[in-house]
């Protein structure tokens, strides 16, 4: 998918990405076949835009993380103060995990187009925390790598924790990030 697609490819390759998030979810096995019976298209159709299911599970990672990209870039962490941003960019993330939440939480395709991307999230997430850590909000003498790490996993539960699918109430984006810096900034332990 190197050059760029007609309007009707891309449309067809967003139903077949959509489409598979929705039914790898269901049944991480499913068959390029059930993909292509829920996008209502052939299967013709999605076998010319991804020659097998290894392709397409390689182009999910890479949208999906692109989104990630797209949504912290949305929030212009830069425009406001650390503890904004912070919220703006967990609100987006919170937003497209949520969206492809099959794909962002299993072990998706490394290929060398997903782990630059992923290393460009991560650079993105160094930015906002040595700004958190300039402007107070985490303690001078914090490990950021460590607080990096507790911030991905305090993303994970939010959106994979139990009862999150059953809820509407516990996938509300903006409540969530609340929930995850509040967790991230003051732990558990009583306000003082």
């Amino acid at each position: 998918m190197g050059r760029a697609l007609r309007a009707d490819a891309e449309r067809s390759v967003r139903a077949i990405l959509e489409a598979a998030e929705q039914v790898f979810a269901q049944d991480a096995g499913a068959s390029m076949e059930q993909v292509a019976e829920a996008a209502g298209l052939t299967r013709i159709t999605v076998h010319r835009r991804f020659a097998n299911r290894q392709a397409l599970l390689e182009a999910l990672a890479v949208s999906a993380k692109q989104q990630l990209i797209d949504a912290i870039e949305e929030a212009r962490p830069q425009a406001a103060p650390a503890l904004v941003a912070l919220h703006r960019v967990t609100a987006n993330v919170l937003r497209v995990k949520n969206t492809w939440r099959f794909t962002l939480s299993h072990a998706a395709a490394h290929t060398p187009a997903a782990a630059a991307l992923w290393g460009e999230i991560d650079t993105h997430t160094v930015e906002l925390m040595n700004r958190a850590q300039r402007e107070g909000l985490i303690a001078p003498d914090a490990d950021l790598a460590w607080t990096r790490q507790v911030y991905y996993a305090l993303l994970g539960e939010a959106v994979n924790g139990p009862g999150t699918e059953q809820d509407p109430a516990a996938q509300d984006p903006d409540a969530l990030a609340t929930l995850v810096i509040d967790t991230l900034l003051h732990g558990a332990g009583p306000r003082g």
